[in-house]
């Protein structure tokens, strides 16, 4: 099914209410409008004292005088002509025949023209009055000193008219501006409360566009909105009006072609819109493309990838040349059409207003065109106006186009705020002690959110098949598996980043869809493998866990995360700046500095995804022992591909997970004597256990990056229906270590 077309008024007036919130600006804007249109029109006037003085050579006591002169010959002849109308009307008896019936109603028609006429000479009258009275005597009678007046009142409106536009643009710009700032913050909020796989499918180069490159388009739309939009048209009726004041009936002879025109700008709108659409995209793509190769810089040179990246880039930039070009000649379509339709609609009124003013009369072929018989002046006039109606119109034509695509724009920024999240606030929320007794996972089943038509729903498998685990209060977990078994998912489902297909999570009995987002991730801070620091020092950082913290909390925090131990080597130490996502610290220093944030936290339940896989071995060491320390009193989840010696140490409890589901729990011991899967990882590892492998090997395996969880190497006895982990389009891991992002990074409570 098409997509319906809609409006420009319907698309922008979602702004209106940001908008509005300005209005007396705007309304101000608009009166200054309606005075560059007046000063516009009076310039255009001008052209008929000009035409007077130059071309007929009449002084304006004469031309006054004429005026004045004719419409009270006007005014007698119609006097006169009315009352004979009355008496042949008062002979007319009750009963009429046909004949008379109409003989008395051509006298009515007649009586009604007289009476127009006879009002018409009258104001005639009283405004040539005034302007003899009051107007005349302040005139050099001079021509060529009248001339001169002329074009020094000319140069002085246009100059009024200058200084109009610039205080109407100034207004304007402030009120878009400000508006702009209104909507950007009020994405941003809304983008912070999606849920992360909405935003993960989204994309960060995605919603950088939306951010920067339609918002920029929305910009200049409603600037265009507010200033030429509005002005144009009040400059093209100020001139219509005083066409019409001429001749009315050439005027709208004129007008005939304007249907015409507003379904030929109609469809070069359409396409305009779909092909800014596809513009913006492409837009997108490269943005992404400019991400990835920037943020894996380091990989790009190791590798000498460069090649690639510039070929990409290349098809990227090309694609997104295409796409522009076919706007630009949708849009040079425009100005020769548009003066192709201006001009057909000036010979429709300059052939007949030359014919009435050469041949001296006032209709043709029996079509009466002009109440009186117009001169060289008042043609001059007509066709200054019409011109000055042509202008406007065109700068409109072009305009048409530009809001076309700033439509495009508003349609994907409002496209973005009106996307729900998957995660729904419960109406009746109930109240979340500290966690005290147990976290349960009953019947879990999960499937990440996909497009149906990328993905058909028969070939979509589950991410976690009817998980069922229960974890005490005050245990430490170690939830190991290969890649894609779903150990992160499964944790991911604690601070509600997604929500269960199937089934439901509980902290103390308490379903956590009953529970606000807030009050649930208060008690849950998280490390994860490929940390982000803010661009801001270790201890802004570190206090980012809790922002109220004191000074001393966070030295610390800092203390127990060994964060200390390498701040005597930095020259500002603990106010040290880490850079771009930490790029200055190395990767143990940054994951000690996260550790440290979420120890200030001092959360209920502590989450480490992979968080010592990427760092050396002192820092592994250091981390370890800083969360051995920690765990105490506190739950504890450690998703690993393998359990370490170290681990072993202060892990109660261990999750073995294979395909989504859950294969195995227990202590260490007990797995190993249960779970063959579990039992083959540890052998693969080559860690002497005492009393549980009699043929180990002496050497302690480094850890490596491979999972020892090969399902196809595993005899297990668990029957498994081999299913994909994840859909070809699911988010990755989120990165997110603290769980009040909006309030922390706008500084409210959104």
């Amino acid at each position: 099914m098409a997509k319906r077309e809609v409006p420009i008024a319907g698309t922008f007036s979602r702004v209106w209410p940001y908008i509005w919130r300005y209005r007396k600006a705007a309304i101000l804007s608009l009166f200054v409008a309606v005075l560059v249109s007046f000063f516009w029109g009076l310039n255009l006037s001008l052209t008929f004292p000009v035409v007077k003085v130059l071309l007929e050579g009449d002084s304006p006591d004469q031309y006054v005088h004429g005026k004045i002169e004719r419409a009270e010959l006007d005014r007698t002849q119609a006097t006169a002509r009315l009352t004979l109308i009355e008496s042949q009307l008062s002979e007319f008896g009750t009963d009429l025949t046909a004949e008379q019936n109409d003989e008395r109603v051509d006298l009515l028609l007649d009586q009604s023209k007289q009476q127009r006429r006879l009002s018409a000479a009258g104001q005639t009258l009283l405004i040539m009055n005034w302007v003899d009275a009051y107007v005349l005597p302040l005139l050099p009678a001079d021509q060529f000193d009248l001339l001169a007046v002329i074009f020094l009142t000319l140069f002085i409106t246009t100059v009024i008219k200058g200084i109009c536009v610039f205080i109407q643009d100034v207004l304007v710009g402030t009120v878009i501006e400000r508006t702009i700032m209104d909507l950007r913050k009020e994405m941003f909020r809304k983008t912070l409360a999606l849920d992360y796989q909405t935003v993960a499918m989204r994309g960060t180069p995605e919603l950088m566009s939306r951010f920067t490159n339609d918002m920029g388009q929305l910009s200049y739309g409603l600037q265009i909105i507010g200033g030429r939009v509005v002005r144009e048209p009040l400059k093209a009726m100020a001139c219509i009006v005083g066409a019409m004041c001429v001749s009315w009936r050439l005027t709208l002879l004129s007008m005939i072609v304007a249907p015409l025109a507003g379904f030929i700008l109609y469809s070069i709108g359409k396409r305009l819109k779909k092909a800014s659409h596809r513009v913006m995209e492409s837009m997108s793509q490269i943005y992404k493309t400019l991400e990835e190769t920037f943020d894996s810089m380091k990989v790009v040179i190791a590798f000498n990838g460069a090649p690639s990246h510039r070929r990409r880039f290349h098809h990227q930039n090309k694609s997104y040349y295409r796409k522009a070009l076919k706007i630009v000649s949708i849009e040079a379509m425009t100005s020769p059409t548009t003066e192709a339709l201006g001009f057909l609609a000036a010979f429709g009124a300059l052939l007949p207003g030359a014919y009435l003013v050469l041949r001296g009369v006032d209709s043709i072929w029996g079509i009466k065109l002009a109440s009186n018989r117009l001169d060289i002046a008042e043609l001059s006039l007509l066709y200054g106006f019409l011109a000055g109606t042509l202008d406007p119109l065109r700068k409109l034509s072009s305009i048409y186009n530009k809001l076309k695509r700033s439509t495009a724009a508003a349609d994907r920024i409002f496209g973005l705020m009106d996307s729900d999240s998957l995660l729904h606030e419960p109406t009746e929320p109930k109240r979340l002690p500290r966690l005290a007794r147990q976290i349960e996972f009953k019947e879990v089943e999960f499937h990440y959110a996909v497009d149906s038509e990328t993905v058909p729903p028969s070939h979509r498998r589950p991410v976690l098949d009817g998980i069922d685990l229960t974890v005490k209060a005050g245990e430490v977990v170690a939830v190991v598996g290969g890649n894609g078994s779903g150990k992160s998912t499964l944790l991911n489902l604690l601070p509600r980043f997604f929500d269960p297909t199937h089934g439901n999570v509980s902290i103390d009995g308490i379903d956590l869809r009953d529970v606000r987002l807030r009050e649930l991730r208060d008690q849950i801070a998280m490390v994860t493998q490929e940390t982000h620091l803010f661009d801001a020092t270790i201890e802004e950082n570190i206090r980012y866990g809790r922002p109220g913290a004191t000074e001393a909390e966070v030295h610390e925090a800092a203390r127990r995360a060994h964060v200390t131990d390498f701040l005597s080597n930095l020259a500002e130490g603990i106010k040290t700046p880490v850079g771009e996502k930490g790029r200055k610290l190395s990767g143990g220093q940054r994951q000690r500095i996260a550790l440290a944030r979420a120890i200030l936290r001092d959360p209920a339940i502590l989450i480490l995804d992979e968080a010592t896989s990427a760092v050396d071995a002192n820092s592994e060491k250091l981390i370890q022992e800083a969360i051995g320390d920690f765990a105490t009193g506190r739950t504890v989840f450690l998703i690993t591909h393998s359990v370490s010696k170290t681990l072993l140490q202060f892990v109660t409890k261990v999750a073995v997970m294979q395909h989504g589901r859950l294969i195995g729990y227990g202590s260490h011991h007990q797995l190993l004597e249960t779970c063959p899967a579990y039992r083959k990882s540890m052998k693969t590892q080559g860690e002497e256990r005492a009393g549980n492998f009699e043929d180990a090997e002496a050497t302690e395996a480094p850890h490596a990056e491979a999972s020892a969880f090969d399902p196809e190497e595993i005899d297990s006895p668990i029957e498994e229906t081999p299913v994909s982990s994840e859909p070809p389009h699911s988010p990755p891991m989120p990165k997110i270590l603290s769980f009040d992002v909006a309030r922390r990074v706008t500084g409210t409570d959104s």
